[in-house]
């Protein structure tokens, strides 16, 4: 698969995320998926450095190893690649949605398991630091038994995530919100930082299409004759 095709394996992953959440089971099956294809994304790109530098790196090639490989070879237009892609990764990981999935890719890539996952109520049109409030359903060998048992749930909770999240608004000239507007969704958990998969996933998107495409212009831009 090239690259193209690693971004639209995110797509389909993400599509499968907002088809099943607020499941957490389905959801952490393919958000897994989802993290899995960004790291395989980030090795395509240096398996076109590979090629277009001639490091002649064997086996399968990662930052790591194309950086080791350019050290050897004493290839400093290599290493100036390494530099300005890890230049280009602080960059465009800056922003807190895509700085917390760079921690959840960490975090799978140390512990080998994704970061705790909770349902949480949320409104279904966000407002910057809105609060969401976190669900306790029953749950069958990870999985939500039933949507019943999901609204019981909601219902129980609902007075209090209105109570708070309207006084948020309040005091931020935001529009308040009933409870139709409110909706349930899976959340990834790092710390005390919660993020909604779907949102979060859905952003990270076009950030790793960025990265690609300027990453493979900057190799042309190195490697050409001139």
């Amino acid at each position: 698969m090239n690259i193209e095709d690693r971004i639209n394996e995110c797509k389909y992953n993400l599509n499968q995320i907002k088809h099943f959440d607020p499941d957490p089971f389905y959801v952490e099956h393919f958000f897994n998926l989802f993290v899995k294809s960004i790291g395989t994304v980030y090795n395509k790109i240096f398996e076109e450095a590979n090629n277009d530098f001639g490091l002649f790196v064997s086996g399968e090639i990662n930052k790591e190893k194309f950086k080791e490989k350019a050290i050897q070879k004493k290839d400093h237009k290599a290493l100036d690649f390494v530099n300005w892609f890890e230049n280009k990764m602080d960059e465009e990981h800056k922003n807190p949605y895509p700085q917390f999935m760079r921690e959840v890719i960490e975090f799978a890539n140390k512990f080998k398991k994704m970061p705790k996952m909770k349902i949480m109520m949320r409104s279904k049109e966000r407002y910057s630091d809105d609060p969401n409030q976190e669900i306790l359903v029953n749950l069958a060998n990870g999985k939500i038994r039933s949507k019943e048992e999901l609204e019981i749930e909601m219902k129980r909770n609902m007075p209090v995530f209105l109570e708070v999240i309207n006084h948020k608004r309040v005091t931020k000239n935001e529009p308040k919100i009933n409870e139709k507007q409110v909706t349930a969704s899976t959340f990834v958990q790092i710390n005390q930082k919660e993020y909604e998969i779907a949102y979060l996933s859905e952003i990270y998107i076009p950030v790793l299409r960025r990265i690609c495409t300027d990453s493979l212009k900057k190799i042309q831009e190195m490697t050409q004759w001139k």
